[in-house]
């Protein structure tokens, strides 16, 4: 006969609990924001640099929200250094979670207008603005693809 009792229910759940602490650990949740700014019925899009992670994809132009910022003035500074254009920052088209194998992301995507100038390749290796229907002719970024079937289910050809 066993000495100790043994709950298998509890030894489980401490060892879930102890590889998800380790797991958010080793990969921390990152606060990632992105613009969808549209023209002329198209949507920008931006090509990341070769030498970044995930080199070549294409996205929507954004990134991490630093210490101290609200999510808009991470993603008017952004603009301003990605594209050196002012925005003005609307509502929240929509908020995704991904895990990549270095980190996860929690990507709030907004709508966003350019108050005004031109976009400029400041950080980007291409920009170009398309519609929806051509989006299967653009690999993007992983992160993206769940925002990108919004899209293409809201507007579809209708832009």
């Amino acid at each position: 006969m066993l000495k100790y009792a043994y709950n298998l229910d509890k030894i489980r759940e401490f060892c879930y609990n102890r590889y998800r602490k380790n797991a958010e650990e080793m990969h921390p949740m990152t606060e990632v924001v992105a613009a969808l700014i549209w023209r002329d019925g198209k949507f920008m899009i931006c090509q990341r640099p070769a030498h970044k992670a995930r080199g070549l994809l294409w996205e929507f132009v954004g990134g991490k929200v630093e210490a101290g910022e609200s999510k808009e003035q991470a993603l008017i500074r952004e603009c301003r250094e990605e594209l050196d254009v002012p925005i003005s920052v609307g509502e929240i088209f929509m908020d995704v979670t991904h895990k990549y194998p270095d980190l996860t992301v929690h990507l709030t995507l907004f709508n966003a207008t350019i108050a005004q100038g031109e976009p400029k390749k400041l950080e980007h290796n291409d920009i170009k603005w398309i519609a929806p229907s051509e989006i299967p002719n653009y690999d993007f970024c992983p992160a993206d693809v769940e925002i990108l079937a919004k899209i293409i289910e809201r507007y579809g050809s209708r832009i």
